[in-house]
C-alpha cells in the first residue's frame, strides 16, 4: 500500500506528472502527491505562455521549494492552452490539492 494518493482518473509519467483529460477535450498537468511531498514546500512556479508548444519529454517550466529546484516535463506532446494563474500568487496550492486545485497546465493534444 502506497502512502501517496493516486487518483485512477490520472495517467503519471515517470517524472512523476500526471495528465487527465477533462470534459472539453483539453488535458490538465499537475505534479504527483509524490513529487510534492519530496519537494517539500513550493514557493514558486514558473509556466510557459499559453500557445507555446512542447514535445513529450519536454521542459515546459520550473517548480521551486525550499529543497530544490525542478524542470516539469511534458507527459504529452501538446500546446499550453491555458496556465493556472493562481499559483502566481499562492504557489503552496500545490501543496495542498496537487490533483485538483494546484493543476499547472492545460494543453491541446498534438
Amino acid at each position: 500500500m502506497s502512502d501517496y494518493d493516486l487518483p485512477e482518473e490520472n495517467r503519471h509519467s515517470s517524472d512523476d506528472e500526471w495528465v487527465r483529460e477533462t470534459h472539453s477535450g483539453l488535458f490538465r498537468i499537475g505534479i504527483s502527491d509524490y513529487a510534492q511531498q519530496q519537494l517539500g514546500d513550493v514557493v514558486f512556479v514558473e509556466l510557459p505562455d499559453p500557445g507555446a508548444k512542447f514535445d513529450t519529454g519536454q521542459a515546459f517550466g520550473v517548480i521551486e521549494s525550499v529543497k530544490a529546484v525542478s524542470d516539469l516535463c511534458m507527459p504529452i506532446a501538446g500546446e499550453i492552452v491555458e496556465i493556472n494563474s493562481a499559483l502566481e500568487e499562492a504557489p503552496e496550492t500545490v501543496n495542498e490539492d496537487c490533483y485538483g486545485e494546484g493543476w499547472l497546465i492545460a494543453v491541446r493534444p498534438l
